[in-house]
């Protein structure tokens, strides 16, 4: 019989325990401990009041929507969902389609560099980074790519996914020699994890491997069609831990998206380690509507935290609030498990909660969430002010050396 993982390992695989330990390394940072970063949180205000401004640009009546992969799908004004030929599907196979699509084209959102293109023959537009990404691989969805079932083209499964050919995956991002694609050996052995990992749990994803058939899972396990964000992402993680090719293994257990700082103290054999679970929260956010589709309503959505990604943390580097010991080069990039990437991570997670609470007194609003926030502003702030700083491309302030599958 198989031993039973040790309680605190599983424990890291939460929404808890990332709030948690990133809270610790940034009390670290506050304590001048850091060989890395010092913190200049009276810069917060002044952050959270250019967050607001980019809001307003992008949501003059304060109606923002959840930060979703499902935005990025609308790239360039166009609405590639209603373009399918959804009509002969029934309710609950167009629901299943789009956490299928939803699946895929999450974790394959990591960083493209910024080299890469993606030309869209519908449109003609050149799309970049997560936007080329989403597109990319919604036209490689709409395509059948993900699907084994030639009467069935608009799913994905595990079959197709374990069969997944690299010239057919490298076609799909229209990536070459002359348009490099980061990590693009890493996302084709992500599919393929992701194939095995469907396979491994038809309690969760039916006897073909599914993504969309956790609609069917959560729905017999909750008679009132609802489940927390914590919960769903916790369901994700157990699932799918295993699929992150540089994941963290600790004593055979697979915690994905995790690093080692020496702030995270603890008594027991999770010590020194900090989670963060990016990919996975990105999805449990985007999977919010698929869901709603299949009549499943996802709740208590501020159990999930802010997105450890480069354009959220370089935001909060661009605005002086984490301040950088040394000058560093952007051009010079840094190993994504080493102290200072994870450093920076876990800061940014700790003061995006900060950030909201100053961000909805500037717009005024009784509440805002951190998926509001993620959507409207923070990301895109980070954005906008790096093309300012840095021209023409704006990559961030601290660049990363990541395979494709974390950042």
């Amino acid at each position: 019989m198989p031993s039973t993982p040790p309680a605190e390992l599983i424990a890291l695989r939460s929404a808890v325990a990332v709030r948690e330990r990133c809270a610790q390394v940034r009390d670290w940072v506050a304590q001048g401990r850091s060989p890395h970063f010092t913190l200049d949180t009276d810069r917060l205000d002044a952050t959270a009041a250019f967050v607001a401004e980019v809001t307003r640009a992008s949501y003059p009546d304060l109606a923002i929507p959840h930060h979703s992969r499902w935005r990025h799908f609308s790239a360039g004004e166009y609405d590639r969902w209603s373009a399918l030929p959804l009509a002969r599907l029934s309710a609950i196979e167009r629901a299943r389609a789009a956490v299928d699509l939803t699946v895929v084209s999450v974790l394959l959102d990591a960083g493209a560099g910024s080299a890469w293109r993606y030309r869209e023959a519908e449109t003609g537009i050149a799309f970049t980074r997560s936007e080329g990404l989403a597109v990319a691989s919604f036209a490689m969805f709409r395509d059948g790519l993900f699907s084994s079932n030639p009467d069935q083209p608009l799913s994905v499964d595990r079959t197709a996914l374990a069969g997944l050919a690299p010239a057919a995956l490298a076609a799909g991002f229209q990536a070459s020699e002359r348009n490099p694609l980061v990590g693009l050996s890493q996302r084709l052995d992500l599919l393929g994890r992701l194939g095995a990992a469907l396979a491994a749990r038809p309690d969760l994803f039916g006897a073909n491997g599914q993504p969309g058939h956790l609609i069917d899972a959560i729905a017999a396990a909750s008679p009132a069609g609802s489940i927390a964000a914590a919960d769903l992402l916790g369901l994700l993680l157990d699932a799918l831990a295993s699929i992150w090719p540089s994941g963290l293994t600790v004593e055979g257990v697979a915690l994905g998206d995790a690093g080692r700082h020496p702030a995270a103290r603890t008594a027991d054999r999770s010590d020194g380690i900090v989670p963060f679970h990016k990919l996975s929260q990105w999805l449990a956010y985007s999977l919010i509507e698929p869901l709603a589709q299949g009549g499943v309503t996802v709740v208590a959505l501020d159990g999930l935290t802010g997105l450890p990604e480069y354009r959220n943390g370089g935001l909060l580097v661009d605005m002086g609030v984490i301040v950088p010991r040394t000058p560093l080069d952007p051009a010079a990039p840094h190993d994504v498990a080493s102290e200072l990437i994870v450093e920076w991570r876990a800061l940014t997670v700790a003061l995006l909660d900060a950030l909201r609470e100053a961000t909805r007194r500037c717009l005024g609003l009784e509440t805002l969430s951190m998926s509001q926030l993620l959507q409207s502003g923070s990301w895109s702030a980070g954005r906008t002010i790096a093309l300012d700083k840095r021209p023409p491309d704006g990559p961030p302030p601290i660049a990363v050396q990541a395979d494709g599958t974390v950042f």
